[in-house]
C-alpha cells in the first residue's frame, strides 16, 4: 500500500487526537464501572473497524484484510499482557481509582516504544530477507515456550521490576505514597518521584518484553509498515478499558496460552513459507483471509473451552468443599461442683 507523508502526518495526528480526547473524558481519577469499560471498549472497536473499512474502500481490500488479521493478533495477544499489568498493579498497590491514569500513561509510553520497534523492524526487512527465517524460527521458539509454561501450569505469581526502572529509582528517588495524581514532589528539598510515575514508567517499558513476540507477530501478516504501526496503535489504545471489562474474566481464561501458542505457532510457519518463497522455492503461501479466519476461530474455540474448564473447576471445587465434614463444636465443659 503506497502510503504519503501527508496521510502518515494525518494519522498520528488523528490517533493523538484520540488519545487527548480518552485522556480529557478520564482526567478525574475515579474508579471504572463495568458499564463505562464496555462502552468504552466498544467504541474503540468500532473505531478499528471503521478504520479498516475506510483501507477497503480508500485502499484496496488486500491492506483491509491484513489490518483486521494485525488487530485481532495484536489484541488477543494484548489479554495476555494484562496478566502482566495486574501483578504490577498488586505490586505497587495501586488505588483503584488511580488505576485508569497509570494505564492511559503506561499504553501511550508503550505505543511510543513499539513506534521505535516497528520502524527498526520495517528498515531490517527491507535490507535483509532473511530475517523472515529469524523471525519464524523465534515464533515458533516462543509457541513452544508457551505450551510447556501452560503445561507445566507456571503461573507468574509474582513480578520484578526491570533494570532501568530499578536505575531510575535508585537515580531520583521515590516517595513513600502516592499523593494524587502528582508525578513529582519535593521531599526534604529533593525532588522525588511519586509511585504513581514508578508504576506508569513500569507499565511502559514492561511492554518491550511483550513487543518482542508481538511486533515479529505483526510483521508476519502484513510488512506494510504503515497497517503493522496502526493496528498496533487501535490495539493498545483500547487496551485500558480492556483491563477494567475483563479483569475478573482473566483467571477464566485458562486455555489462552494454549490458543496463543498455536497462533504465533502459525505465523511462524507463514512467515517461513515466505521467506522461502521470496528464496525461490516454490511453497505455498498463507493468504490473509485464511490468516483471519485461522486466528479468528482459534479465539473463538480457545474461549469457549477456557470457559467450560472454568466451569468445571468452580463445580468440582464446590463439591470437594461440600463433603469436608464440618469442624465439631466445642463440647461445653461439665460444670464444676462447688
Amino acid at each position: 500500500m503506497d502510503v504519503s507523508m501527508t496521510l502518515w502526518a494525518v494519522t498520528i495526528l488523528g490517533l493523538a487526537a484520540l488519545i487527548g480526547a480518552d485522556f480529557f473524558i478520564g482526567r478525574k481519577p475515579h474508579d471504572v464501572s463495568v458499564k463505562e469499560a464496555g462502552i468504552w471498549t466498544i467504541v474503540w472497536i468500532v473505531l478499528a473497524v471503521l478504520f479498516g473499512l475506510g483501507l477497503l474502500v480508500f485502499g484496496n481490500s488486500q491492506a483491509s484484510g491484513e489490518f483486521f488479521a494485525g488487530y485481532v493478533t495484536e489484541k488477543s495477544l494484548s489479554v495476555d499482557n494484562l496478566f502482566v499489568f495486574v501483578l504490577i498493579m498488586a505490586k505497587f498497590a495501586v488505588p483503584s481509582h488511580l488505576q485508569q491514569r497509570v494505564l492511559l500513561v503506561g499504553v501511550v509510553i508503550a505505543l511510543v516504544l513499539r513506534t521505535i520497534f516497528i520502524a527498526a523492524g520495517a528498515a531490517i526487512i527491507a535490507s535483509f530477507s532473511w530475517v523472515f527465517y529469524l523471525f519464524g524460527a523465534f515464533l515458533i521458539y516462543t509457541a513452544w515456550k508457551l505450551i510447556q509454561e501452560a503445561r507445566a501450569d507456571e503461573d507468574e505469581e509474582d513480578w520484578e521490576e526491570n533494570r532501568l526502572l530499578k536505575t531510575v529509582e535508585k537515580k531520583f528517588g521515590v516517595a513513600d505514597r502516592y499523593h494524587g495524581t502528582k508525578l513529582f514532589i519535593v521531599n526534604n528539598g529533593k525532588r522525588v518521584l511519586t509511585p504513581l510515575m514508578v508504576v506508569m514508567l513500569a507499565i511502559g517499558t514492561t511492554d518491550i518484553l511483550f513487543a518482542l513476540d508481538s511486533i515479529p507477530a505483526i510483521f508476519g501478516l502484513t510488512q506494510d509498515p504503515y497497517i503493522v504501526f496502526t493496528a498496533n496503535a487501535f490495539a493498545l489504545m483500547g487496551l485500558r478499558q480492556l483491563y477494567f471489562l475483563i479483569g475478573g474474566l482473566l483467571k477464566k481464561l485458562v486455555h489462552l496460552s494454549y490458543g496463543l501458542s498455536v497462533i504465533l505457532g502459525f505465523i511462524g510457519v507463514k512467515l517461513v513459507l515466505h521467506a522461502l518463497h521470496e528464496s525461490g522455492v516454490h511453497v505455498p503461501e498463507i493468504t490473509i483471509p485464511f490468516s483471519l479466519a485461522f486466528i479468528g476461530g482459534v479465539l473463538v474455540i480457545t474461549t469457549i473451552t477456557s470457559l467450560i474448564a472454568s466451569k468445571r473447576q468452580a463445580q468440582r471445587e464446590a463439591a470437594e468443599a461440600a463433603e469436608i465434614p464440618a469442624a465439631p463444636e466445642d463440647t461445653p465443659k461439665d460444670s464444676v461442683e462447688a
